[in-house]
């Protein structure tokens, strides 16, 4: 298991819930990858309400589920660590929004 202290880098990637590579969920493959690169930590989110670049409004709805709720996974690792894991992202998130960040650790489980 990673310690992280101080400064160290957020990957956040904003997808669909829809959105598949290779016939498989995309936040799955998402996961897998990064616990592949052996990357600390990973988190995914899914949001209740969202709109992108096509305006159109995605939301949980009161009596409906939405399948397509965006959701958002945020990594934290080193800044060589994060480097090294963007390329492969890229493969096969290509059209997800990627931002990378610098944040700091103030405390955390050891």
């Amino acid at each position: 298991m990673h310690h992280l202290q101080g400064t160290v880098q957020r990957l956040s990637i904003y997808i669909s819930e829809k959105d598949q590579f290779a016939g498989q969920s995309l936040y799955e493959v998402i996961m897998e990858q990064a616990k592949n690169a052996d990357l600390a930590g990973v988190s995914v989110f899914r949001g209740l309400y969202s709109y992108g670049r096509d305006k159109k409004i995605h939301s949980m709805g009161i009596l409906r589920i939405s399948e397509d709720l965006p959701l958002l996974i945020q990594i934290i690792d080193t800044k060589e660590n994060i480097q090294n894991f963007i390329p492969k992202l890229e493969q096969f998130a290509a059209e997800a929004l990627i931002l990378q960040e610098d944040v700091t650790v103030v405390s955390s489980a050891k």
